[in-house]
C-alpha cells in the first residue's frame, strides 16, 4: 500500500497540505483532481521524495518514478536517445517498445524541436515509464494529447500493473481511473 500519514507541507505562511492522510491501492490508477494550486503537484513531489514535509510520514512499496509537469527534454538528444539514456545498457533494445507505448513509432531519430507539443509530452511520459519504478507518479501526463490517444496510452499504462498516481484536469481522463482523490484544500478526500 501507499500510505500517507498526517502530511503537512508549508511554504512560508502558506499551508498547502495539512494533516493529510490516505491509503492508496498498490494496483490501478488513482487520479488527483482539483483546481490549479490546490496541492496536487506538491503531493506528487512529497511521494517522490523531492519535497520535504513539515510533519507526517510516507510509505511506498518501492522506488517511485516521477513525470514532471514540464517535459524537461534535452534539445540535443533524439527521441530514441531520451529513452536509451534512462535504460541500463543491457535493456537499450527496449527503446522501440517504450516509443510504441506512447505512440511514437518512427520518431526515434527526431529531436524535441521537431515534435509537436503533444508528441513531446508523450516522449517525456515514455522516458518516465522506461525508467521503471514500483510506483509511477505522473503530473499532468496527457497535457496536449488528444483524448482517444490518451485513452489508448492509459490502457497500456494500466497493463504495466504498478500503482499509478496521476494528476489531471481532464474529466475524460479522470473517468478512466480506478479512483479519484479530490484535492480541494485540506482535508483531501477519496471519491
Amino acid at each position: 500500500m501507499i500510505t500517507l500519514e498526517h502530511i503537512t507541507v508549508r511554504f512560508g505562511e502558506k499551508t498547502v497540505l495539512e494533516q493529510f492522510s490516505a491509503v492508496l491501492p498498490v494496483r490501478g490508477i488513482t487520479a488527483l483532481a482539483g483546481p490549479s494550486g490546490c496541492g496536487k503537484t506538491t503531493l506528487l513531489r512529497v511521494l517522490a521524495g523531492l519535497q520535504p514535509v513539515d510533519a507526517g510520514r510516507v510509505a511506498l512499496p518501492g522506488r517511485a518514478c516521477l513525470l514532471f509537469q514540464e517535459d524537461r527534454l534535452l534539445p540535443w538528444r533524439t527521441a530514441g536517445e531520451h529513452i536509451a539514456d534512462v535504460l541500463p545498457r543491457a535493456r537499450r533494445g527496449e527503446v522501440p517498445r517504450w516509443l510504441a507505448l506512447a505512440e511514437l513509432e518512427g520518431e526515434a531519430q527526431r529531436y524535441p524541436a521537431e515534435l509537436s507539443g503533444g508528441m513531446g509530452r508523450r516522449l517525456a511520459l515514455a522516458r518516465c515509464l522506461a525508467c521503471g519504478g514500483e510506483v509511477l507518479l505522473l503530473d499532468e501526463p496527457f497535457t496536449g494529447v488528444d483524448l482517444p490517444r490518451a485513452a489508448r496510452i492509459m490502457a497500456r499504462i494500466r497493463a504495466l500493473e504498478v500503482p499509478v498516481l496521476l494528476s489531471s484536469h481532464q474529466p475524460e481522463i479522470l473517468a478512466q481511473c480506478s479512483q479519484v482523490l479530490e484535492v480541494t484544500g485540506p482535508p483531501l478526500q477519496l471519491r
